[in-house]
């Protein structure tokens, strides 16, 4: 696919989950959904921005990431304390998260499973459940 139709997919992406295609969000869409599944925090997408040129600010980067989730574009994850990454792979699936690397990717389908789950208060139900395996280098014995 040409860039040109690549840019009007993206385009059409933004509009069909209700969002107004302005330039910096086209852009930021461009930059997330090109590469595939990805997980990158705000920070991660401002840099990616501004070194292909997009003059955009961190605070409308934070902006649009919030946005492209609300509209269900991107799925929020919360890793480390205060470290939020946004994945653009919206369907059910977990995650490792390398300690030290800060870097995190899917776990593939397989035999993840969660039992017991308690029963949601009245009149909520539970959306999802995300499972994060925290890995580290082997300890020597």
């Amino acid at each position: 696919m040409d860039s040109h139709k690549a840019s009007i997919a993206v385009e059409m992406r933004v509009r069909d989950a209700g969002l107004r295609p302005t330039r910096q969000r086209i852009a930021l869409a461009e930059l997330l959904f090109a590469k595939g599944d990805r997980h990158l925090s705000a920070e991660e997408l401002h840099e990616e921005a501004l070194s292909a040129g997009v003059p955009v600010s961190l605070a409308t980067v934070y902006n649009a990431l919030h946005q492209f989730t609300e509209s269900g574009l991107l799925r929020i994850l919360a890793v480390e304390g205060s470290k939020t990454y946004f994945d653009t792979n919206t369907s059910d699936h977990h995650h490792f998260f390398i300690e030290g690397e800060n870097r995190v990717f899917d776990i593939e389908s397989g035999p993840v499973t969660v039992t017991n789950l308690p029963e949601p208060p009245e009149g909520m139900e539970i959306a999802n459940v995300d499972i994060v395996v925290r890995l580290r280098p082997k300890r020597p014995a």
